[in-house]
């Protein structure tokens, strides 16, 4: 049910409510303003507690095909087969709330897109700490993200092979001389220090986009001192970050368990796009951005929904005597979709209402087992 904001009077359900919600108000500020009312809702459940702090998020990219060849930003990724597409990259906080997504290139990096959700999808999260694969990671994602107040935890492939940066002359450190990669030039951080603190500033303030500049930086980089000195800076958080990760099993443990749980986002996405076998089909990158913004958006509606009834379950079995260790909540996922229709004819007129502060009935299989018997 939609207001008509010409005639001042209520639409109800149908294609024609769909077409009027469409013409009226599809835009990306209603995407992000309603995205950000279900983030914020999801974030103050109680039962989301049992996952996380909310203080820790993942991100990583994933690969739709696209209906033809030369559509939009469709291109073809050797590593998703012969088959032209485009990627979603998209942002999970450890509530299992989706608070971004992005259209990229399918053969395009994905680190420049990281702080594009820390920065300027996450809104009032309280994020510390964010996780991605190997692909996410690089040097100036490292220094961008020290600067801008996050620890940033790439679970590297091959991180064996990785040498470590120093100060020093590598011959200093005696027994781990062979650990050592070149030494960092701490002078190029100096000299370009004031141009380093401007593009954090300008990030902060949202004026221009993280993605953006790291592209422009990457698009010239060997006559560009800044890029040099911002990756001189990454090379001291990543060595930093490297003795963490092989000295902390907890932290390795959080990363994994992180992207775990963007896995099953992804799992999820493949499902709900099923609309049109899984396609991108869309020619524009405006309406790709629609519909990864639209999916972004059922993702996010769908986790919270699991969320609220997940939490009327377990009180549910305390209520009747059930015994459980609760610490196996922790292990439970709100991403499951067996019990929504995700296909098929929808009845909008005949659906029925619930009142405020009234819930469906749980799915109880025992008790219906016991009806029928």
């Amino acid at each position: 049910m939609l207001p008509d904001p010409k005639k001042g009077a209520v639409s109800f359900g149908g294609p024609k409510c769909l077409q009027q919600s469409h013409n009226w108000y599809l835009s990306p500020e209603n995407y992000q303003a309603a995205l950000a009312m279900i983030i914020s809702a999801h974030h103050e459940l109680p039962f989301a507690r049992h996952w996380g702090a909310g203080t820790s998020s993942s991100s990583d990219g994933q690969f739709f095909r696209s209906g033809r060849s030369r559509s939009g930003a469709a291109d073809v990724n050797a590593k998703y087969g012969a088959e032209p597409g485009v990627k979603i990259y998209s942002h999970l906080s450890d509530h299992f709330a989706s608070f971004g997504s992005r259209i990229m290139s399918a053969t395009a990096g994905e680190a420049p897109y990281v702080l594009d959700g820390l920065v300027l999808g996450a809104g009032n999260l309280p994020l510390h700490e964010h996780y991605t694969d190997t692909g996410g990671a690089t040097d100036h994602v490292f220094a961008l993200c020290h600067l801008l107040g996050f620890r940033f935890a790439p679970r590297l492939r091959d991180i064996g092979d990785r040498k470590l940066g120093s100060i020093a002359a590598p011959s200093t450190y005696k027994g781990i001389e062979n650990l050592m990669g070149r030494t960092i030039k701490t002078a190029a951080i100096e000299a370009d220090w004031d141009d380093i603190v401007r593009i954090v500033a300008s990030i902060k303030d949202g004026t221009v986009a993280p993605s953006v500049i790291l592209r422009k930086l990457a698009a010239y980089k060997r006559q560009n001192r800044l890029d040099f000195a911002l990756a001189e800076l990454g090379r001291i958080e990543r060595t930093l970050f490297t003795l963490d990760w092989l000295e902390q099993p907890e932290l390795r443990r959080a990363c994994q368990a992180g992207l775990n749980k963007g896995e099953a986002r992804h799992t999820l996405a493949a499902a709900i796009y099923t609309n049109r076998q899984g396609r991108f089909t869309d020619r524009s990158l405006e309406n790709q951005e629609f519909r990864a913004s639209g999916l972004n958006l059922l993702i996010a509606a769908i986790s919270y929904w699991n969320t609220v009834y997940l939490d009327r379950a377990a009180q549910h079995l305390n209520a009747v005597g059930t015994t459980f260790d609760a610490a196996l909540l922790a292990h439970l996922s709100p991403m499951g979709w067996a019990h929504i229709s995700l296909t098929g004819d929808y009845l909008w007129e005949q659906a029925r209402r619930l009142p405020a502060g009234e819930f469906h009935p749980l799915n109880e299989p025992m008790a219906r087992l016991k009806r029928v018997a």
